[in-house]
């Protein structure tokens, strides 16, 4: 199932000009607030009629301005979770969940791709189910806002924001769920978000937008070590992203070690199978640099490479692309020790790592 998006509209001395394409799995439309994502999802989802458009499921048009084919929301079989939930609150859990189930039941006849005990499981709500929305956390919300999205039987997911409604601790908690959703259903999920470290956790396809722009698409490891992409993703939240398998459990430390192309890294002990396969975010602003290998340090993870770019921003500091046997990893250090250093491209250096930075926020599973 993919999607394929090709629109334009202008509303209020702003112009939305957006194209891409994206199959089963997670694309997160990702840019700073304003940047015309909830406008984009929003024309998906039909509740906005767009100037100029053709919107595809699958080659099923729900939008094709030219050929006049205008489908109303609730024949698109998409489900659309909002940043607040929207829950019935004079309905149960399980009342809310069934009345996505309702809608779906006059849709098309088709039998359900996903069954109402799969939904509950595959989220955690079980235990929730005969409560009212009122006693619920917001994550808990939020768990059930998708399941109802889902028992909708929907062709698409669009997700805007699910998190931004929520702390640190609710956020940590649903993410694994959402994990869950991107590995295990076989459908498109459109996520809104303009938080990287979600964004770098759980995306296969990142849209960048930009004042309703799109300007770049491509995956998480290939964006996310781009230099040039700085002024639209935020310097403040730049880094690499990795991919690694857990080797070893050091149990006598509470560390884990990871192997990827870079080579080892410890973290914080991981409660996850030998095997593993994981993400690992590493910002910039955490990665030292030395020529020679440091003696006598606190730093455990100590990773090769060669400077392959260097950018130089607005004050004092300069942002280093490394290549790490394949891998691109990024350091944000001063221009004063980036002269001291000479680094120029094709100088040989070493990446210090703290493993303490490395917490559960920076670490996630891929497909």
């Amino acid at each position: 199932m993919t999607l394929e998006v090709d629109l334009a509209h202008d509303f209020g001395g702003f112009r939305l000009d957006a194209r891409f394409a994206c199959a089963p799995g997670l694309t997160a439309l990702f840019g700073r607030s304003g940047a015309g994502k909830t406008t984009l999802v929003n024309a998906i989802a039909g509740l906005l009629r767009p100037d100029r458009a053709r919107i595809a499921i699958n080659g099923r048009a729900l939008v094709d301005t030219q050929a006049g084919i205008f489908m109303p929301p609730h024949r698109r079989r998409i489900g659309y979770v909002f940043q607040d939930g929207r829950l019935l609150p004079h309905f149960s859990v399980r009342a809310n969940l069934l009345y996505g189930r309702f809608f779906a039941g006059a849709a098309s006849g088709r039998a359900d791709a996903i069954g109402f005990d799969h939904v509950v499981d595959l989220l955690g709500i079980r235990h929730l189910l005969a409560r009212r929305p009122g006693t619920l956390s917001g994550g808990e919300k939020q768990r059930v806002a998708i399941g109802r999205a889902l028992l909708s039987r929907p062709e698409l997911l669009l997700m805007d924001e699910p998190l931004a409604a929520l702390d640190a601790a609710r956020k940590e908690e649903i993410l694994p769920y959402l994990e869950r959703l991107r590995d295990e259903l076989k459908l498109p999920i459109v996520y809104v978000s303009h938080a990287i470290p979600e964004v770098t956790r759980l995306a296969d396809t990142v849209v960048l937008l930009s004042e309703g722009q799109v300007q770049a698409v491509g995956s998480v490891p290939a964006l996310t070590g781009r230099l040039d992409l700085f002024p639209l993703t935020g310097r403040y939240e730049a880094g690499a992203v990795l991919t690694a398998t857990l080797v070893r459990q050091e149990e006598d430390w509470g560390l884990s070690l990871l192997r990827c192309n870079a080579g080892d890294i410890l973290v914080p002990r991981l409660e996850r199978p030998i095997g593993s396969s994981l993400r690992i975010r590493i910002r910039a602003r955490d990665v030292t640099l030395a020529l020679t290998p440091p003696a006598e340090t606190s730093a455990l993870n100590i990773l090769a490479g060669t400077v392959s770019e260097l950018k130089t921003g607005d004050g004092p500091q300069i942002e280093v692309r490394l290549d790490c046997n394949g891998d691109a990893l990024l350091a944000r250090i001063t221009r004063l020790s980036a002269a001291r250093l000479a680094l120029a491209p094709g100088k040989p250096v070493y990446a210090m790592i703290k493993t303490v930075a490395l917490d559960g926020g920076s670490l996630g599973r891929p497909r």
